[in-house]
């Protein structure tokens, strides 16, 4: 077996040197008259409507776009002024239509509405004298190109262009107003106004206490305030989900009760567990720092300290009593946090608390949550509890490892995961058997109708073969996504505290492991990217004819690359095909709905041509000589806007060598692109995990090794039993003499 390399490079780093795209039709399209009359009344009436409502300033309307709408493609002449129109995004969903569409609203003054409808007005006026009653691209072009003059007009050439544009792109203006509706204490996320989310409920009657805030736009409400504000009104809810959460069910198999003993916890790295409550008179409880977060007056019940217990047994002490599980990573202390009972909880509360956990014990870097609600999450946008915790991997350097939710009791049709097992930054586990077959409780993905969850999957055991727990009472057995997820928080903290590596590579790197070289035909919906394997080595090391390396990185600029990875030649030639895996943590914003993700990462890896990194997955965006991307295209095939970005080629019968270009290296190319002016990708961290396979069978590392040296790379070999000499030593406890 081969170790996994460690790769320490320069990246280059280029501002972006290409101009906004020029305002245009595509091919073969037009706009009629029609459209643009549609559109003003439209908004006519949008205007008539807001300019007698007094609880705002201004105007909430809603664009419902052609299609899942690229931010070019977005408006741009309409609704601003002299901003750009994405400063007034205050959120985004998809249509029911079976082909999803986008849905973006805007939050604007009534002058800038106003403005709007005058716009429209002589762009219809210009498109009827000038154009008849169809506008055509051959017709922009000739206005662009002054063939074509707009004499007397009250509307620049410029703007005229972009409301001809818009017209084509949006297919109506209207109010939206969520059919949220539930009779239960629920979380309530308004849109952004001008007006504090505190002061425009207390115009509205219902007034808050700042104990019921969540953010600058999100308040707990009992049923009778939720009711007052669908009343009074309910265009300002973006979106809601009910505050009280039901756990989902774990199925607990009784076992014998059985004496286990256990040495005393030395150095040992500490894996945190937010959970329900733990039994401090278990066996392994020295290796448990344990505090109960609920209320001293709480009332708790022996249930409540059955699943966070079993949980935590399996981080400590798991292959001691699942030896088939066994990871050869030994044990792991616990910092234990209960924040729930057994049946349910406030999601309010724990939203509290988590962020108060995790800020206070920032030593932690791996967090398991296998708490996750029976209801499914919405396709429109995050739930309150994902988002807050994307909020603190981003902000705190931590990541969480969240399981996948079960399907609720006697259930057979397919049910989408619960919260939290949508948050985007987290690695989200569900379970399998012990024959790789997505276990029968197993609820499914995508997140958002887009962003893979779960993302990988463990074992968490059947009825018939059930996985082993310690509780108070004694061996359990048990089967739940909830006990596949503290065997993935094992391997992520042995990767970030033993070996050294930042959160983005090590989840990389696991997400990494579960690739293969064969086409597989599993569903990811399920499954996630796969099964991770069960040893450490399976993860760290790999077979004797591929190269396996790691580089740890940041994006400063627009343009981040290195084009000097000596990739081994035999007979002029590049005998390998590869793996390539690509994971960063970027900011995220609840209130933009399915616009979650603020930064894309346009990923390509490949050999290295005269114009750039050929990408192996023909990657193609932002290429000037080739065609245009789709929006769902770059989405679908190059997973645009994701924070997980493989690419990924398979063995065939009879795989062929790489031709060598000019420069015989290849490299890699991430260009940050944002949705907003803010920059919110400046300086993010990111983990890359790469795999070289030589199609022949030989083992070139040593080959690869030495050129990477000649190359300015510093090389690094992750030996497991290096690095665990080295993590001993450094925790070691130094004594000085007086």
């Amino acid at each position: 077996m081969n170790d996994l390399l460690h790769l320490r490079g320069t990246f280059e780093q280029a501002k972006s040197a290409k101009k906004p795209p020029s305002v245009s039709l595509p091919r073969n399209q037009s706009v009629k008259a029609d459209k643009l009359h549609q559109l003003k009344e439209q908004l006519t009436k949008q205007y008539n409507f807001w300019k007698n409502e007094k609880f705002i300033e201004g105007a909430l309307i809603s664009v419902y776009y052609i299609k899942i709408a690229a931010k070019s493609n977005r408006i741009q002449g309409l609704l601003c002024k002299s901003k750009s129109p994405s400063l007034s995004m205050v959120g985004a969903r998809f249509s029911d239509d079976p082909s999803p569409k986008h849905i973006i609203t805007h939050y604007i003054p009534l002058e800038v509405l106003e403005e709007s409808i005058q716009r429209l007005d002589k762009a219809l006026e210009i498109l009827l004298s000038e154009f008849g009653d169809t506008i055509t691209q051959e017709d922009l072009l000739a206005v662009k190109t002054n063939k074509v003059k707009l004499k007397d007009r009250e509307i620049s050439k410029t703007n005229f262009m972009k409301v001809i544009v818009d017209a084509f792109y949006v297919e109506k203006f209207d109010l939206y107003v969520d059919s949220f509706t539930k009779e239960e204490q629920s979380i309530v996320t308004l849109f952004r106004t001008e007006r504090p989310t505190v002061s425009l409920l207390s115009q509205l009657g219902i007034h808050i206490s700042y104990d019921k805030i969540i953010d600058d736009s999100t308040v707990l409400l009992f049923p009778d305030e939720l009711n007052q504000l669908k009343k009074k009104a309910p265009y300002l809810i973006s979106m809601g989900v009910s505050d009280i959460t039901k756990l989902t069910k774990d199925d607990f198999f009784p076992g014998e009760v059985s004496l286990l003993s256990i040495p005393s916890p030395e150095n040992e790295p500490t894996v945190g567990v937010i959970d329900t409550m733990f039994d401090q008179s278990v066996y392994f409880s020295e290796w448990v720092e344990w505090k109960n977060m609920l209320h001293p007056d709480i009332p708790l019940s022996p249930n409540d300290f059955r699943h966070g217990t079993a949980v935590t047994s399996l981080i400590v002490d798991g292959p001691s009593f699942n030896p088939k599980l066994d990871d050869h990573l030994g044990r792991f202390r616990v910092r234990h946090f209960g924040v729930a009972k057994d049946s349910q909880f406030s999601s309010f509360t724990v939203l509290k608390l988590i962020d108060e956990i995790v800020t206070t014990n920032k030593d932690i870097k791996v967090w398991n949550l296998s708490l996750g609600s029976a209801l499914e999450i919405s396709k429109n946008f995050i739930s309150p509890e994902a988002a807050i915790l994307d909020r603190i991997q981003n902000e705190n350097d931590v990541l969480f490892v969240i399981s996948g939710t079960n399907k609720v009791k006697d259930t057979k049709k397919r049910m989408a995961i619960g919260s939290p097992a949508d948050s985007i930054n987290a690695l989200v586990v569900n379970s399998v058997d012990f024959d790789g077959k997505p276990a029968s409780y197993a609820r499914n993905g995508p997140v958002l109708s887009f962003f893979t969850k779960p993302d990988v999957s463990y074992y968490g055991g059947e009825k018939g073969n059930p996985i082993r727990v310690c509780t108070s009472l004694g061996e359990s057995f048990v089967a739940g996504t909830s006990f596949a997820a503290p065997w993935i928080s094992r391997k992520l903290c042995y990767l970030i505290h033993v070996l050294g590596l930042s959160r983005e590579a090590a989840k990389a790197l696991l997400i990494h492991s579960t690739l293969s070289w064969e086409k597989t035909q599993k569903d990811e919906t399920l499954i996630g990217y796969g099964i991770v394997p069960v040893t450490i080595e399976e993860v760290v090391q790999c077979k004797n004819d591929e190269i396996r390396f790691v580089i740890q990185g940041i994006s400063e600029k627009y343009d981040t690359y290195n084009y000097n990875l000596p990739v081994p030649i035999y007979k002029n030639k590049h005998p390998f095909i590869a793996q390539a895996t690509l994971c960063y943590f970027p900011h995220c914003s609840r209130l933009q709905g399915v616009d979650y993700t603020s930064t894309e990462f346009d990923f390509k890896f490949g050999r290295v041509k005269s114009t750039g990194v050929e990408s192996l997955d023909h990657n193609n965006q932002g290429a000037q000589d080739l065609d245009f991307t789709y929006e769902a295209d770059a989405r679908r095939l190059y997973r645009k806007w994701d924070n997980v970005k493989n690419i990924r080629e398979t063995l065939k019968k009879n795989p062929r060598e790489k031709k060598v270009y000019e420069r015989g290296t290849w490299g890699i190319s991430i260009k940050t692109k944002e949705r907003s002016s803010e920059k919110r990708g400046e300086n993010m961290h990111f983990g890359l995990v790469v795999t070289l396979k030589e199609i022949r069978g030989v083992n070139r590392v040593d080959e690869f090794i030495k050129h990477c040296n000649l190359k300015g790379w510093l090389v690094n070999t992750i030996s497991i039993e290096n690095q665990i000499n080295l993590f001993n030593i450094a925790e070691e406890e130094v004594h000085f003499d007086d």
